[in-house]
């Protein structure tokens, strides 16, 4: 298969709703978490140059090169993801019928499992790291786009928390608990820290947008 982030919006949409193992949930909070960014990062568009908000204009021209470079690394992480779950995907069709078997099934699934958890919380570092990043923008960017800044906050939310299914899909499966509830705890303060990121963001944008209301 093609790298999916060279494919087409309808060729993702139409691999993505077939029975192909990947891209599953994973590519597709890459993508929709990659979408926030880029939403981001138009109001940043919208903003550079103008008087009025001048006084940022150095941070905005930063900004605008951090968001271009995480907007690629989300798109890099559905194909990462779709790697991380092929052995995975491999160790499920291995056979169990001796316990030779069974213990080799058992040793390739404890490593594919931790491989298939890293991949999303990979990709939810990288959702926080945009979270942290929209929040400026609503900031500092444009008021006549701050709506975009809502949506982008919105969408980068709702894909760390469905890239975080991911991860607690896997270390259930986990029969080593200790590094299952480790990697939970990783995904757990992630969300715990996002979702404060996104209330402060989308309350201060609805605040801005419907003003004295």
């Amino acid at each position: 298969m093609a790298e999916m982030k060279e494919m087409t919006i309808d060729e993702f949409a139409k691999v993505l709703s077939s029975s192909e193992p990947v891209p599953g949930g994973g590519g597709a909070s890459g993508l929709v978490a990659a979408l926030g960014m880029s939403l981001g990062n138009m109001v940043l568009a919208l903003t550079t140059g103008k008087k009025k908000y001048a006084v940022h204009q150095q941070e905005i021209e930063e900004s605008m090169k951090k968001a271009d470079e995480l907007k690629e690394k989300l798109l890099l992480s559905i194909d990462r993801d779709a790697e991380a779950f092929e052995p995975l995907s491999k160790a499920y069709s291995l056979p169990r019928e001796s316990d030779e078997e069974k213990a080799y099934r058992d040793e390739v699934m404890k490593k594919a499992l931790v491989t298939a958890s890293e991949a999303p919380l990979d990709q939810m570092r990288l959702i926080s790291d945009a979270m942290i990043l929209i929040r400026r923008i609503s900031e500092i960017g444009s008021t006549l786009a701050i709506s975009d800044a809502g949506a982008a906050i919105q969408f980068a939310f709702a894909a760390l928390k469905a890239s975080s299914l991911n991860v607690y899909i896997n270390t259930k499966l986990m029969k080593d608990r200790k590094i299952a509830e480790e990697m939970n705890e990783r995904a757990d303060l992630m969300i715990a820290e996002a979702e404060q990121i996104y209330e402060e963001t989308y309350t201060g944008v609805l605040s801005m947008i419907k003003g004295g209301e």
